[in-house]
C-alpha cells in the first residue's frame, strides 16, 4: 500500500493538498501550514501579478500570448485546489477505500492485478514529476546565464526579466527586489507545477485503482460457478460491485469541472498557438524559432494532460462493460431458476452504469 500511493501522497503532501489528514496532530498542522503558503503564492504572488500584467499589454497580441500560456494553467490550477479542498472529505473516503482494499485478504490473481495498476499510476506520477524537473531546469538556468524564451519588451520587464511575465508594485528592477522576486517566483512556480500535476495524477491513481477492484471483481464472477456457496459468493460481488459504482459515481462528481476547465484551458491555447504559427509561417511574428517550439511544447504538455482524463474516463468505462459482458456469458442456465434470476442485479446496474458513463464520455 505504500508502494502503490507513496508517490502520489508525497507530490500532494508537498503542497499541502493529500486529502486525509494525518493522525499526528503535528504532523497536520504542518500539512495546513504548507497549504497555506501554496495557495497564498498561487494567488498573490503569480496569479494576480500576472492578471494585472495581461491587463497592462492588452492589445498587442504577441504579449497578450504570452502572458496567457503563464495565466491560464495558473487560473486552472486555482480550480484544482479549490475542488479538491471542497471535496476533501469525499476524496478521504475514497483513499480509506484503497486503504482497505490493500489491507484484506486476496487471492494471488487479484494482488497481481492491483499491482499492475499501481505500476501504471506510479509511472504517471513519475512522469508528471520529470516534467516539473524538467521545465524547472530548461527555465530558471536559462534566465540565469541571460537567455529567456518569453517575449521581453519595456512593458513586461523594464529590467531583467523575471520568469513569467507579471507586474508587482514595487521596483522589481533594483536590488535586491528582483532578486527576492526572483526567487519567491521560482518557488511560487515549483509548488503550482506540483499542484497542477500531483491532482491529475491522483486522478490516475483512483481511477487506476477503481479499474483493478472492477477487473478483481470480473475475475470472482467468471470463478463464481466453482464457488460451493453460490448464494454467499453472489452477495459479496453484488455489494462490492455497489461500492465500486459509488466511487466511480464520487469520481463523476469531482472531476467533471475539471475535465470541462481543461477542455476550455486547451482550446484557447490551441487557438493562439494556430495565430503564432500563421503569423510565423507568413514572416510576420516577432517570436524566434526557440520561442516558438517552447510554445508548442508547452501545447503538448497540456494536450498530455487532458488526454490522460480521457484516457482514465475510457479504461473506466471499458472496464465496467465487462462486468456487464461476464454476466451475459455466464452459464445461468444450468442454475435453478430462482439462483439465475439473482444475477439480473448485476446485469443491469452494469449495463446502466456502463451506458451512463458512455454518454458523458461522448458528451
Amino acid at each position: 500500500m505504500e508502494w502503490a500511493i507513496g508517490l502520489n501522497r508525497s507530490m500532494l503532501g508537498i503542497v499541502g493538498l493529500w486529502p486525509r489528514d494525518s493522525k499526528n496532530s503535528r504532523k497536520a498542522l504542518l500539512s495546513k501550514v504548507r497549504l497555506l503558503f501554496n495557495v497564498i503564492t498561487l494567488v498573490f504572488i503569480l496569479t494576480i501579478p500576472a492578471l494585472m500584467s495581461l491587463i497592462r499589454v492588452w492589445g498587442d497580441m504577441i504579449l497578450v500570448i504570452d502572458n496567457l500560456q503563464y495565466t491560464l494553467p495558473l487560473l486552472i490550477t486555482v480550480l484544482k485546489i479549490s475542488i479538491i479542498l471542497c471535496n476533501k472529505k469525499a476524496l478521504t473516503s475514497l483513499i480509506d477505500m484503497i486503504i482497505k482494499d490493500w489491507i484484506k485478504a486476496k487471492m494471488k490473481e487479484e494482488r497481481r492485478i492491483m499491482l499492475k495498476r499501481a505500476k501504471n499510476t506510479r509511472v504517471l506520477t513519475l512522469c508528471g514529476a520529470m516534467m516539473i524537473l524538467f521545465t524547472l531546469l530548461i527555465t530558471i538556468p536559462t534566465l540565469l546565464f541571460g537567455f529567456t524564451l518569453r517575449h521581453i519588451t519595456n512593458l513586461t520587464d523594464p529590467g531583467k526579466p523575471l520568469i513569467i511575465q507579471a507586474y508587482y508594485l514595487h521596483d522589481v528592477s533594483k536590488s535586491p527586489h528582483f532578486e527576492l522576486t526572483f526567487l519567491i517566483q521560482a518557488i511560487s512556480l515549483t509548488l503550482s507545477g506540483l499542484s497542477y500535476t500531483g491532482i491529475d495524477n491522483f486522478l490516475g491513481l483512483l481511477t487506476l485503482h477503481i479499474c483493478g477492484q472492477i477487473e478483481n471483481l470480473h475475475l470472482r464472477l467468471m470463478n463464481l460457478r466453482n464457488n460451493p456457496n453460490f448464494k454467499a459468493a453472489l452477495k459479496f460481488n453484488v455489494k462490492d460491485h455497489i461500492r465500486l459504482i459509488r466511487s466511480t459515481q464520487v469520481l463523476d462528481d469531482i472531476f467533471n469541472l475539471m475535465l470541462l476547465g481543461l477542455f476550455f484551458f486547451f482550446g484557447i491555447l490551441f487557438c493562439l498557438q494556430g495565430f503564432l504559427i500563421i503569423n510565423v509561417v507568413n514572416k510576420e511574428g516577432q517570436l524566434s524559432f526557440l520561442q516558438l517550439t517552447s510554445y508548442i511544447l508547452a501545447t503538448v504538455c497540456v494536450l498530455m494532460h487532458t488526454c490522460l482524463y480521457c484516457a482514465v474516463g475510457e479504461f473506466l468505462v471499458s472496464q465496467s462493460e465487462k462486468i456487464h459482458h461476464v454476466m451475459y456469458e455466464y452459464v445461468w442456465y444450468n442454475l435453478e431458476p430462482k439462483t439465475a434470476r439473482n444475477l439480473i442485479l448485476i446485469m443491469l446496474r452494469a449495463k446502466n452504469r456502463s451506458t451512463l458513463q458512455r454518454e458523458k464520455s461522448f458528451q
